[in-house]
């Protein structure tokens, strides 16, 4: 007879469907699924399985975890079990090591947690500023901008990298742009009546500044206000802000002088003028060589409308008069205007006479240079021959110069008189037209002539 299989007690295998039901909840709680039945009780882990030390599951928020157990336990929490940690992109370790070990203690051997990477804090740009989209964090996109008149040097932009460095370096507001200036409008001037300048004046401009509005120099370039010359002056004025940038702007002063058509001397005369000779207000006046007599206007001025005021001034030739009585009245027309040189011979046929008319004949503009009038006596009364130049001498006349200036009609004589009448010097021999012109050079007004001939630019080649 068999004997019968003995009846397991239904209590023990209710032990066992619960205790491989609690290995089966565990294997599928923790493999991959990333969570944890008993969230972080350690204590829970180690009653559940009687005791053994099994650290609690980690949990990182934003990272991941990889662990392995010393004997490949199907649990990846107990004793001596190593978990690496990695934080998501844009995530990196806030503390402890990245590898922590499941210790004896049932706590794990270091701290562990992500969080949000972060680059240091942008500098605040002076003279301008930036916004950002999420502060300094990961992935931030910060823009820069700038105050009126200010440029911005650098990136526009930058971002935030997930090594805490910006994508490039800071940037900076700077004064480039140069200051602004506007110099005065000026019309032309015109000289006063008898002047060469006008007086010019203006307001020196003041710049503007499209940055902090703050200038440093205002310089100008050429003549200050004041009196100008005539012609064209160029100026400009220079303008710097604080940050050396400059601006300029440029403008002239054009003043005139209203002038006549030019005016000369007369020939064998002098012409003396005031101010610049020709311009409005001048006035030119007139004189005659010796020997010369003024017509027309002695003083001629110009006029507004650029005229010259009077009649035009002429030197004519000494109206010389041989029809007087007397000798004395002869010599009186050359008072004050002409030197005279009386030459006296016997006859034409002289040697002396022959050799100083010859000498004389080459010297001719140097005798006018001087004022000189020569006298020619020659030949004995009533047969004698007076001349002054192309003028013929009355033979009772020319006698009567000999007998008032004491010639003798005999021999050769030579007689040199000032322009006040003054016997000067006599000779009875002939002598060079340049010993002739020394003497007469050191005569009493002689200086002065020299001068206004000089001025006059009269020479004699």
């Amino acid at each position: 007879m068999l004997k019968s299989v003995p009846r397991v007690n239904m209590d023990t295998w209710l032990v066992v469907s619960l205790f491989v039901f609690v290995q089966l909840f565990f294997s599928l709680a923790y493999e991959g699924s990333g969570y944890y039945g008993y969230g972080d009780d350690e204590d829970a882990y180690a009653r559940i399985n009687g005791g053994t030390p099994w650290c609690a599951p980690i949990k990182v928020k934003h990272g991941d975890v990889s662990c392995r157990s010393p004997g490949g336990q199907y649990y990846k929490n107990v004793m001596g079990s190593r978990c690496k940690i990695r934080c998501k992109r844009g995530y990196e370790m806030q503390q402890g090591h990245p590898e922590v070990v499941c210790m004896a203690s049932k706590h794990w051997s270091g701290n562990y947690a992500c969080r949000e990477i972060r680059c240091p804090k942008l500098q605040m740009p002076a003279n301008g500023g930036y916004k950002c989209s999420d502060g300094s964090y990961f992935n931030s996109r910060c823009e820069f901008f700038c105050s009126l008149g200010y440029t911005l040097k650098g990136s526009k932009t930058v971002t935030c990298q997930y090594h805490k460095t910006w994508t490039s370096g800071e940037s900076a507001c700077v004064d480039v742009d140069a200051p602004v200036i506007k110099c005065p409008n000026l019309k032309d001037k015109t000289a006063e009546p008898g002047k060469l300048t006008a007086r010019v004046t203006w307001d020196t401009p003041e710049g503007k500044d499209t940055a902090d509005g703050i200038l440093t120099d205002v310089i100008l370039k050429g003549k200050p206000p004041g009196h100008f010359p005539e012609g064209l002056h160029k100026m400009s004025y220079t303008v710097y802000d604080r940050a050396g940038n400059k601006g300029s702007c440029r403008f002239s002063v054009r003043v005139r002088v209203r002038r006549c058509s030019p005016i000369t001397p007369p020939e064998n005369g002098y012409m003396k003028c005031d101010s610049d000779g020709d311009n409005y207000g001048a006035t030119c006046d007139f004189k005659c060589t010796g020997g010369y007599e003024l017509q027309g206007s002695a003083a001629r001025v110009c006029q507004y409308g650029l005229t010259w005021s009077g009649t035009e001034t002429n030197c004519a030739a000494m109206n010389i008069n041989v029809g007087v009585r007397t000798a004395s009245g002869l010599l009186d027309q050359f008072y004050e205007k002409r030197r005279l040189l009386i030459i006296s011979a016997p006859t034409a046929a002289n040697h002396y006479y022959r050799f100083q008319m010859t000498n004389l004949q080459h010297a001719q503009c140097g005798l006018d240079l001087r004022h000189v009038t020569v006298i020619e006596l020659v030949g004995i009364y009533p047969a004698q021959i007076g001349r002054i130049s192309h003028r013929l001498i009355p033979p009772g006349l020319a006698l009567q110069l000999r007998l008032l200036l004491q010639i003798s009609h005999n021999n050769f004589n030579m007689v040199m008189i000032d322009k006040q009448g003054m016997d000067r010097e006599r000779y009875t021999y002939p002598i060079t037209s340049a010993q002739i012109f020394t003497t007469i050079d050191t005569w009493q007004g002689r200086m002065d002539e020299m001068v206004l001939q000089q001025e006059a630019g009269h020479t004699c080649q």
